[in-house]
């Protein structure tokens, strides 16, 4: 009866007769069989359409206020509108490279192996700085000024290849006399092309030396038996919370525990200038110490990190994030 139905009500272009329907043949599943070729060939179709096609993820310090994203997402779009598109934030504080490298590098990973992040905290937009597509040790792309952004990527992901964006196929038809929006005509262009696959990595351009441009600044290290040197290279928003670059591993070789009766004098410094000096307590989670007390903690990254019970530590001591900003770790007697 299913089947009567079926014939009944489907409606098969006969292809011996232009614009004429099958008869339907009740009681056979002749019409059925062919729908279902049909259907199950559209399926293969439009898999084979897609197998090659990648999501698209958004980094900058445009915020939202402004043209500038859905800008670079309608030129994505252009390319081609089945792209998966996707924000990993436009909130990089202006001109914070730094930040970029860090929001990256802690996030990539997480994402399917193809990805391509557009990455554009750009202060040298226009200059002679490089425009590349990074290759990832993970699997990923990234495609960014390499002005220091990079940093954290390349130690973390690795760096497979790097690539120079040939702008005179891989840029934004009509935009070769602006040099303000590079994001807009060259990195999400491109980027919406490499996802796509309308181009493959080699065709991004040629071949650079895989050392991209680095930020320096204090790698985590040990002196002696009591003292850990590491980077302050994060504030958490809106918590206030801080990042450093020190792993919990590091305070466990010195013997520390997080049971609340171990104290570590904690210095932070800014250029060389310090501006936080403090003993603190190293507990496994916020609550273990009074409201708006300090304390010294392991995040979920299993990072050492700095906080303040229901406060925001950075704003409280005024302490920010770069390459530029130190912290010393003392365990006392």
């Amino acid at each position: 009866m299913a089947s009567r139905f079926f014939c009944e009500e489907a409606q098969i272009l006969n292809p011996a007769s232009p614009g004429a329907l099958w008869q339907p043949l009740i009681g056979t599943a002749f019409p059925v069989a062919v729908l279902s070729i049909m259907l199950f060939s559209s399926v293969v179709v439009q898999s084979s359409e897609t197998a090659d096609k990648h999501a698209l993820v958004f980094l900058s310090d445009f915020g939202l206020t402004e043209r500038f994203v859905a800008s670079m997402k309608g030129v994505a779009v252009s390319v081609d509108p089945t792209l998966q598109l996707y924000d990993l934030t436009h909130q990089i504080e202006p001109f914070n490279v730094w930040q970029a490298s860090y929001m990256l590098a802690g996030t990539i990973d997480y994402w399917p192996q193809g990805t391509v992040f557009v990455s554009v905290v750009d202060p040298g937009v226009g200059t002679n700085r490089k425009s590349v597509v990074l290759q990832t040790g993970s699997g990923h792309f990234v495609v960014t000024p390499d002005n220091g952004s990079l940093t954290l990527v390349a130690e973390r992901q690795g760096v497979v290849a790097l690539r120079e964006i040939d702008e005179s196929v891989n840029r934004l038809r009509g935009s070769e006399d602006f040099h303000t929006f590079d994001g807009r005509d060259v990195y999400s262009y491109t980027g919406a092309r490499l996802a796509s696959g309308a181009i493959t990595f080699d065709e991004v351009g040629p071949l650079l030396d895989p050392r991209v441009q680095k930020l320096p600044y204090q790698q985590p290290s040990r002196i002696g038996d009591d003292v850990l040197l590491g980077n302050v290279v994060h504030v958490e928003k809106p918590f206030g919370n801080i990042v450093t670059n020190i792993p919990k591993s590091l305070l466990a070789e010195l013997g520390l525990a997080t049971d609340g009766h171990e104290y570590v004098m904690v210095e932070i410094s800014h250029s060389g200038q310090t501006v936080f000096s403090k003993k603190l307590p190293y507990v496994s989670t916020f609550g273990e110490v009074e409201h708006g007390m300090p304390l010294l903690y392991a995040d979920s990254l299993k990072a050492v990190g700095l906080a303040m019970n229901n406060g925001d530590f950075s704003a409280q001591y005024e302490i920010a994030a770069g390459s530029d900003w130190r912290i010393r770790l003392t365990r006392l007697p």
